[in-house]
């Protein structure tokens, strides 16, 4: 038997026993079994031992006070140390003996470990994630200083090295003050340890390891410990019904839709639903369902569904939540095989809407029916002309994949996405997901071929460690973009130690994002921006950015920008110094950023671009104010033709054809420069109107034109991109 499943045994048999905690001395032995640093100490049972050992002891020595229902010593006054002597040892064990009282069972006396760093490591059982462990500053400044790094169980290697890089006092852990740097494995093994042993006990809740002092020679040594248990039912995981994903696709390709519940009433879903799937030019069938019959939009109504001859696909359903019961029977009759149920008025009301839902998910299950749902805004997928969404939007294919659990921001984003020529590979408005979860959609999405970028919105999971496991699969070949609503509201959750007391449901889920490689955002049209990048330009090598801009407060700008988002902004090589200077007049600004000092010759900008890709200092370009100069020019043209009786509206009509050529000349350019190097390259543009994109395609590049209306946009963007490329090589997943 290994030592693992040694220590399983015994933790399964303490639970059985009623056992609630390891205390320190029990918790370091199987701390020990592990194979982890342990402080050396000796058990004394009573006052007596203490003093028949005090002349054998050698100081200075820490004593620490064991007792029932106390699982944290200092706090209590039950710890003692830098004792140098006898009587100050025996003094201390009286003091201590006093405040444990009844509940005293033991003493422990520990060498005072050298050391002028400590931290803190432990283990604490997520409701919605599972084990998590925790890394961070410790000693009595734990819960102050709050310096902590969080992640799953269990880790990889690039999990540990990832957890002491990202720790804010990471300096702690080089050389410091006289004494050697940390050694990384042996503190990387005692994260290990601790994720190995939550993955083989599940019946541990939380493990807290504080302090971990680190000696003068660079080793950690663990001088405190606990071990808190909770019976194996509360461990259990939620069970998720099985999706078919093959009814799932043909809830996406229909040949044949039931829009049950059309409406007449323009402005009502019934109504608005059909617009848009007309409009969109479905080129299957679809049906009208009314009980009043007749004709919606000029086309027959069906009063049932039973009246409709032969199959149907997909059934959009708009009727009150009290009907949609009674729809089951005849919808798997019809061998519907999914129903968009847009209906609200279900668990989002409270316990009897819970009950209602929970009813129809049963029925529908039963039936073999998918239903995304309740509470929807609808869904789409412009690869099959299929627009069924309360969005009066249009977008053309593309490979952006949209899950939004609010369907007022998918919507938006599906608008936005229309407006700017962002392609779309579907969306869909998860709403109350009821049967199926983002997990589900993220499942069905890793093995679509169509699908190149994810972008999600949530306020929360059903499954966290499903969704943390589906994530990781997923990121390892298309990019996983994120924004999370209620981020700033930490969870409050009850916990007995520390390591749980710490953490909060949101960095718990942060901590899983940036795990699984998934690119955080901040603000719902960065969701799109970061699409738009990774759809369009190669993956940067590195985060060296090299920046050219017409003029040098956007470079002072952009500069810090970069400096704030972990991107960097390297000198200039002497080679490419000299190289723009056979370009750029002798008062060009000689560095990074390239000012291009407000030239106008067209050519200028596309020779300064090609020698910064040529350069093999940087990684990516970002170019400000060349793209939208032209509005600039154009409202000066028209102003010297009000006066300057010389100048005629044929000539500006000219000026500007020749401007807008120039600008569509440049940003082809530009795309041509990314195929050539294969660099990303992102532009800023210096106005905007409505001739303005967010992407410029052409069919015979394999990648776009890129142009964001303010620096900081372009930035986050790029940021995110080094972000989930240093990703995937941390992981080993990068494929070029």
């Amino acid at each position: 038997m290994t030592q693992l499943k040694k220590i399983a045994a015994t933790i399964k048999d303490a639970i059985k026993n009623g056992i609630q905690n390891f205390n320190e001395d029990q918790a370091k032995i199987i701390f020990k079994q592990l194979g982890l640093p342990v402080v050396q100490e000796i058990r004394l049972e009573s006052i007596k031992d203490v003093n028949s050992t005090a002349q054998t002891v050698t100081y200075p020595v820490v004593l620490k006070g064991i007792a029932k229902q106390v699982l944290h010593k200092t706090e209590a006054g039950m710890v003692e140390v830098g004792i140098t002597n006898e009587r100050h040892l025996k003094e201390s064990a009286k003091k201590i003996k006093s405040l444990a009282g009844k509940d005293f069972q033991a003493f422990l006396i520990q060498p005072q470990i050298q050391g002028k760093r400590e931290f803190t490591a432990g283990m604490f059982k997520d409701p919605q994630f599972g084990p998590v462990i925790m890394f961070g500053v410790g000693g009595v400044l734990t819960e102050a200083l709050k310096d902590m790094v969080l992640r799953l169980a269990p880790l990889s290697n690039a999990d540990l090295e990832d957890m002491l890089d990202k720790l804010k006092a990471k300096a702690l852990l080089g050389s410091f003050r006289g004494e050697e740097a940390v050694n990384r494995k042996a503190l990387k093994s005692v994260l290990q340890g601790l994720s190995d042993l939550a993955m083989a006990c599940p019946g541990i809740c939380e493990i807290d390891i504080n302090p971990l002092i680190i000696s003068p020679d660079g080793s950690p040594v663990a001088v405190d410990g606990l071990i808190i248990l909770e019976k194996p039912e509360h461990c259990d995981t939620q069970q998720h019904p099985k999706i078919d994903f093959k009814n799932l696709y043909t809830t996406f390709y229909p040949k044949s839709i039931a829009f049950i519940g059309a409406s007449a009433v323009t402005g009502k879903w019934g109504h608005l639903l059909l617009t848009n799937a007309y409009a969109g030019e479905f080129k299957g069938k679809i049906f009208l369902i009314n009980p009043k019959g007749g004709t919606i939009m000029g086309r027959d109504v069906y009063k049932t569904i039973d009246d409709i001859e032969g199959d149907v696909d997909l059934a959009m359903v708009t009727v009150p939540a009290s009907r949609v019961m009674g729809l089951i029977p005849a919808l798997e009759k019809k061998h519907v095989k999914g129903m968009v149920l847009i209906t609200s008025g279900f668990r989002e009301l409270g316990e009897q809407g819970r009950q209602l839902e929970d009813e129809i998910i049963a029925a529908a299950q039963k039936a073999g029916i998918l239903v995304i749902g309740p509470n929807t805004m609808g869904m789409c997928n412009p690869h099959a002309s299929l627009y069924a969404s309360g969005a009066n939007a249009l977008p053309f294919p593309g490979s952006t994949a949209i899950i939004s659990q609010s369907g007022n921001i998918g919507t938006q984003l599906l608008a936005f996405a229309e407006q700017q020529g962002i392609g779309i590979r579907l969306f869909v408005g998860s709403g109350n997901e009821a049967m199926i979860t983002t997990e589900n959609y993220m499942q069905a999405l890793e093995l679509d071929d169509l699908t190149r970028t994810v972008v999600l919105y949530i306020e929360s999971v059903q499954n966290g460690r499903r969704f943390f496991e589906s994530a990781c699969r997923l990121s390892t070949t298309k990019p996983v973009v994120l924004l999370k609503g209620g981020r700033t509201q930490d969870g409050k959750r009850a916990a007995a130690g520390h390591t749980g007391a710490m953490a909060s449901d949101s960095g718990v889920f942060n901590a899983a994002c940036t795990q699984a490689g998934i690119i955080q955002v901040e603000q719902p049209m960065e969701l799109l921006d970061m699409s738009t990048v990774f759809s369009s330009l190669p993956m940067p090598e590195g985060e060296r950015v090299a920046l050219m801009t017409l003029g040098g407060g956007w470079g002072v700008v952009t500069t810090d920008l970069c400096a704030e988002y972990g991107l960097d902004v390297p000198q200039l090589s002497k080679k490419v110094i000299e190289r723009l200077n056979t370009h750029l007049p002798d008062f060009w600004s000689h560095g990074n950023p390239v000012d291009i000092v407000g030239e106008t010759d067209p050519e200028i900008p596309k020779l300064c671009l090609e020698e910064l890709l040529k350069w093999d200092g940087c990684d990516a370009v970002i170019h400000l104010g060349i793209h939208g100069r032209r509005i600039l020019i154009y409202a000066m043209a028209k102003g010297v033709l009000k006066t300057d009786p010389d100048m005629t509206k044929e000539k500006t009509e000219i000026f500007m054809a020749d401007l807008i050529k120039a600008e569509a000349d440049y940003i082809r350019y530009t795309v041509e420069m990314i195929q050539k190097y294969n660099k990303p390259v992102i532009g800023v543009s210096l106005l905007i109107d409505e001739l303005s994109r967010a992407l410029y395609p052409y069919d015979d590049l394999d990648y776009k034109g890129v142009f964001f209306p303010s620096p900081e946009r372009a930035v986050k963007a790029l940021a995110g991109m080094v972000r989930y490329r240093k990703w995937l090589d941390s992981a080993g997943n990068y494929k070029k």
